[in-house]
């Protein structure tokens, strides 16, 4: 696959999965007091079904088109000190690897029922700032 077509599909899957999450954060968070705790738990839950149906595969783009426009670069990985555009993309690696265990965590207890208001939050808020800091080294990388 063309670099152009992996770049193309890695930021299409980007704009999906860091715009859902920045309208969860700063959306649907400012909303919490007056919507209230039933109704709020009602489109946590329903957010969470919708999710698990259409996320999996937004990741599987982000991260398989992630993966294959590191391999070009395999060999700055291999160093990662040699330069900073090594160093920022193993850092942009580590965060996003963090922000899979995140969604996978997520996806696990919403899909058994065990995920509370509180770790709906607390789990969006991080993941807010793993991408906001991504999306940052991903133009860093290239200007640093």
């Amino acid at each position: 696959m063309s670099h152009a077509t992996l770049v193309t599909l890695h930021l299409f899957a980007a704009i999906m999965f860091v715009g859902t999450v920045f309208f969860e954060v700063l959306i649907l968070e400012g909303i919490r007091k007056p919507v209230g705790r039933e109704t709020m738990r009602t489109v946590e839950l329903a957010i969470g079904q919708r999710a698990r149906r259409i996320m999996p595969f937004v990741m599987l783009i982000l991260f398989g088109a992630g993966i294959s426009m590191a391999w070009q670069y395999r060999e700055a990985l291999a160093h990662p000190l040699s330069s900073s555009f090594a160093a920022l993309l193993w850092l942009k690696i580590i965060l996003a690897l963090s922000v899979l265990a995140h969604f996978i965590t997520a996806i696990t207890l919403s899909g058994t029922g065990k995920l509370k208001s509180r770790h709906f939050q607390l789990i969006h808020l991080s993941v807010f700032c793993h991408v906001v800091l991504i999306v940052f080294l991903a133009k860093a990388m290239f200007y640093l």
